[in-house]
């Protein structure tokens, strides 16, 4: 069962009860009735400041009052940020967020530093149970499902790992709608075939059923027959990555305050809405509110509850773990003021669109957005968490719905319980945490106010290579064609007039069919962006039905795929009585977890990768994910678009995105008749009906109480008990780090870096994408050359995402992107130049050859360097690579933080100066001079063995950043502080 073992955290509990803490005397009861439940009073200071604060900020206030100890949190540290108007961007605050929110590809990570701490302590002397994290820690195993098998067709042979190699054929599988016979016969409303005993469901040859799975009569909680894609999915799942799980049970019973959530729960951002967030805490007889930061930048989904939260890097988490604040700079706040009515054709996916391309207009990377205007309330929690889901994508730290009435509801229709709602809604307007939005007098003080009309927004796509790309669906063809004309960029693919027109025959299961520039190849309903909204998800359910009914299909060989945000998303779906009708467009639930956007794809059919590459078609995959960097979804596929739900089935039932909805057919049935978006859209008022009816308190209980329960398999997995962990030098998932191996008690003096060579000479925006590995192994990689030398098929490769706790496998996988631009090379690929033999070699094989030779190394890049997600081991990677500075124009701030956090120092050239203007090559031995005396906003001197000399700014932004680089990161620094 799901592991939880509970301490106080570093939570200003304790501190509550010291007579010493110096806001003391602002705790009191929160109620007569219960006078043993006390909070901390902010407005017995009687500060007229407090009021005119974000409610963000407030929420940092709160925890900077309560968590006031005099070394990690000072009183002035808490008066700054009252003082927030004056102090914002000028100075850092500490903030100790309530929770830590772990998923599998960056929790693995963090939770094997721990295991090499504890040794690490222990060799130094040290006791190894004093390291273990001391705040509440919750990890959810979902990102380490690939799409084995889809569309109701069971494969032979699961994914390889990579490539285009595509193993045995699929079995072909006859899709029908389930039987409607003999349906519940006390309430009309569920359309399941549940009539079965519980229990009596033959699973035949499909194996074991797994149990964390079954789909269930929400009413009567019986088994109904559940797509073979899922059962087969999780099982391979499992099987996988047995190795990686048998480790986190460890963690979780040796590691005190940890929760693991095991495979097949559902995904990180949706387990956390539905079952980890508790709005307010109660521990030690102290409220305080709900706060949480993670190792997925999409953390900030919970921001739509009213719970403050953003995404930090691995790094980063296991120091918060650890007792460590986060330290930011006190952020500016932007008013996002949504007005207007939103259009009955417009999605919670076109809203988003909206805000992320208004957001980046007027530039919010790094600040804090906070919604507010009488718009917000029209705003389902699902729709305010779909739209802080994208924080990330338009640059915001945060996207923050502070509670009201309608957040209330939400709490009340998922089965909170009565009396805690109400202990929530208290506390809440105690301490003016709780507003109504239709009230402009409950309107804070902004930085900026920036106003967006609800009533403007139209239906949009994103892409084809960036989310941030908006395209207005009516005029998706034009622009369309128009990037394929347009020189290859971030929106072009310049292709020859005279071979836009190409068509290409293939053969499919003996039918033939037609690809040209715009065929849809991927289509998939992912997990993170639109799954936790009913509305999407139900729009996306009852357009299918509606194409079904009307007599349209999907083209068999279109990747069609749905994977639930959690198994409350399946329960609705098919309780409402659409699942079915997905299924039979081939949109077959394949698992509840992170796939296609994370790149963990099976390989497209032969055929349809032979006719795209024959023609050098511009394929396309369109998905309701929050990514779409080209290259992600599979290397043979150039553009992507995101989507709403309901119109990635429309664009999968059309099979091109060069459509135009308003004058050409969907298709026709097989009277002839020509089909129309317009003919089975579903009108809001159809949505809103079965949402109604059909996302109920059960279906959330039950989710509970399944993720409570855990499932048979992973019950029954036995893991070690010992205080260290048992290494295993023969795995090739687990592998202690190298990290530690050099950590002495005192750190070493500050050395200059002294002929270091350019490992890579890149240009702007290259993102961690390019740098962190991701996705699946590529036959062709050093990574792939490593586990073939310990004995591996290809097949059994997994991703990369799955061997995060191997440092071997990510070292060889750091600046592995097919899509990397490097000048050394002057083409996209994953290589370098090894500079004194002039070789083109892996980057790996080149840093190996440079720490043999006893070279340091450095690389130079452009603007915003850093940008994006899946940030830890595109910090720890460049480190093991033997990288000790980074030299950019300028950088995403967070990876920044990162490479500091492993000792990595990042250089800015000081304004005017680039390499370009500074007469560089990137072939030149750079010695840097690094001060004695290093001190935030400080410059260095750099020299080349060619007789050039600059200056570049060391980029610390404050005096714990410098402690950090100076311990040889953040990791070293928490170690020796358990000595």
């Amino acid at each position: 069962c799901v592991v939880r073992l509970s301490v106080l955290c570093l939570d200003g509990a304790m501190a509550a009860g010291t007579a010493g803490h110096p806001f003391h005397h602002l705790i009191e009861p929160l109620s007569a009735d219960d006078p043993h439940k006390k909070y901390f009073n902010v407005l017995k200071l009687s500060d007229p400041r407090y009021v005119g604060l974000p409610y963000s900020i407030r929420v940092l206030f709160e925890a900077a009052i309560r968590n006031c100890d005099g070394h990690n949190v000072k009183k002035e540290d808490a008066l700054t940020i009252l003082d927030w108007k004056n102090q914002q961007t000028q100075t850092d605050v500490p903030f100790w967020p309530a929770r830590v929110l772990l998923q599998d590809f960056t929790g693995i990570p963090a939770v094997v530093d721990f295991a090499a701490m504890r040794e690490a302590v222990k060799k130094l002397g040290g006791d190894p149970t004093n390291v273990g994290p001391v705040c509440p820690t919750d990890l959810i195993v979902d990102h380490s499902l690939q799409i084995d098998y889809s569309k109701s067709a069971i494969q032979n042979v699961p994914n390889p790992g990579g490539g285009d190699g595509s193993g045995s054929a699929a079995k072909p599988y006859n899709a029908k709608l389930q039987s409607k016979t003999s349906p519940c016969r006390s309430f009309r409303g569920c359309f399941s075939s549940c009539h079965r005993e519980a229990g009596s469901m033959s699973l035949g040859s499909r194996g074991t059923e797994i149990e964390s799975t079954p789909l269930l009569c929400p009413f009567h909680l019986q088994p109904v027959a559940e797509p073979e894609a899922l059962l087969k999915g999780q099982e391979m799942e499992f099987n996988r990555n047995k190795e990686r799980l048998q480790f986190l049970k460890w963690a979780s019973q040796v590691f005190p305050n940890v929760t693991v959530v095991p495979p097949g729960s559902g995904i990180v951002h949706q387990v956390n809405l539905e079952y980890l967030s508790r709005m307010v805490f109660d521990l030690g007889g102290v409220c305080y509110p709900d706060s949480v930061v993670g190792t997925d930048s999409h953390t900030t989904m919970v921001n739509g509850l009213g719970i403050l939260g953003w995404g930090v890097g691995g790094i980063e988490s296991e120091a918060v773990m650890l007792g460590q604040p986060v330290t930011l700079t006190l952020p500016e706040v932007v008013g996002c003021k949504l007005v207007g009515t939103t259009n009955s054709l417009a999605t919670s996916i076109d809203v988003v669109l909206s805000i992320t391309k208004q957001l980046r207009q007027v530039g919010v990377s790094g600040k804090f957005v906070e919604f507010f205007g009488p718009g917000v309330s029209q705003l389902s929690v699902a729709d305010r968490t779909t739209i802080a889901n994208m924080s990330p994508e338009y640059g915001a730290t945060v996207s923050f719905f502070p509670v009201d009435d309608v957040t209330l509801r939400h709490l009340k229709q998922t089965g909170y319980a009565e009396k805690k709602l109400e202990s929530v809604e208290t506390y809440l307007k105690a301490v003016k945490l709780f507003r109504d939005y239709q009230n402009p007098s409950d309107d804070p003080e902004y930085s900026q106010v920036i106003e967006l009309n609800l009533s403007a927004i139209a239906p949009y796509v994103s892409g084809p290579k960036r989310p941030q790309d908006r395209v207005v669906v009516t005029n998706m063809k034009k622009d369309f064609q128009n990037s394929l004309s347009e020189k290859v960029g971030f929106k072009g693919f310049q292709v020859l007039p005279e071979k836009q027109k190409e068509v290409v025959a293939i053969e499919f299961e003996g039918k033939d069919y037609n690809l040209a520039h715009g065929s849809v190849v991927i289509a998939a309903v992912i997990s993170c962006t639109n799954n936790c909204n009913p509305s999407v998800m139900l729009a996306a359910g009852l357009l299918a039905k509606k194409a079904i009914e009307a007599g349209l299909s999907v083209k068999p060989y279109i990747k069609t795929s749905l994977s639930p945000g959690s198994g409350m998303v399946t329960y609705y779906m098919n309780a409402s009585g659409v699942l079915p009708y997905l299924h039979s467009l081939g949109f077959e639930v394949i698992g509840y977890g992170c796939a296609t956007c994370v790149g963990n794809t099976a390989p497209l059919p032969e055929s349809v990768i032979t006719g795209i590459k024959t023609g050098d078609l511009v394929a396309c995959g369109i998905l309701s994910g929050n990514k779409n960097f080209e290259g992600r979804l599979c290397d043979c596929v150039r553009a992507n678009y995101l989507a709403s739900p309901p119109l990635v089935v429309a664009y999968a039932i059309a099979g091109t995105v060069n459509i135009d909805f308003e004058t050409e057919p969907l298709g026709v049935n097989s009277d002839g008749k020509e089909i129309y978006l317009q003919d089975i859209w579903p009108s809001r008022e159809e949505i809103q009906k079965v949402e109604e009816q059909h996302v109920i308190p059960s279906m959330f209980r039950e989710l509970r109480e399944k993720i409570e329960k855990g499932n048979n398999r992973w019950n029954a997995l036995e893991a070690p008990e010992s205080l260290l962990y048992p290494w295993d030098s023969k795995s090739t998932y687990i592998r202690c780090p190298s990290f530690f191996d050099k950590l002495t008690k005192e750190p070493s003096c500050l050395q200059s870096i002294e002929d270091a060579h350019v490992l890579l000479y890149l240009g702007d925006s290259v993102t961690t994408d390019h740098i962190s590995p991701a996705g699946s192994i590529a036959r062709n990689s050093a990574a792939a050359r490593y586990l073939t030398s310990r004995g591996l098929t290809p097949r059994e490769f997994n991703s990369y995402g799955a061997r995060r706790g191997n440092d071997a496998v990510m070292t060889r996988g750091t600046f592995a992107n097919i899509k990397l631009l490097n000048k050394f090379i002057g083409k996209a690929a994953p290589k370098t130049l090894h500079i004194p033999s002039g070789q083109t070699l892996d980057v790996f094989d080149a840093a190996e050859r440079y720490q043999r030779e006893g070279f340091p190394l450095i690389i130079l890049a452009g603007k915003k360097y850093g940008s994006g997600s899946s940030r830890d081991w595109a910090a720890k990677g460049p480190y093991l690579l033997g990288v000790k500075a980074i030299l950019a124009e300028s950088y995403e701030k967070m990876h920044k933080n990162h490479l500091i956090g492993m000792g990595v120092i990042p250089l800015q050239f000081l304004p005017g100066e680039t390499v370009d203007k500074l007469g560089l090559t990137g072939k030149e031995r750079y010695t840097i001079i690094i001060p004695k005396e290093l001190s935030p906003g400080v410059t260095v001197d750099i020299t080349t063995n060619t007789g050039k000399t600059f200056k570049a700014a060391a980029k610390f932004d404050n005096q714990m950043e410098v402690t950090f680089y100076r311990q040889g990161g953040i990791l070293n620094y928490v170690a020796r502080k358990m000595l």
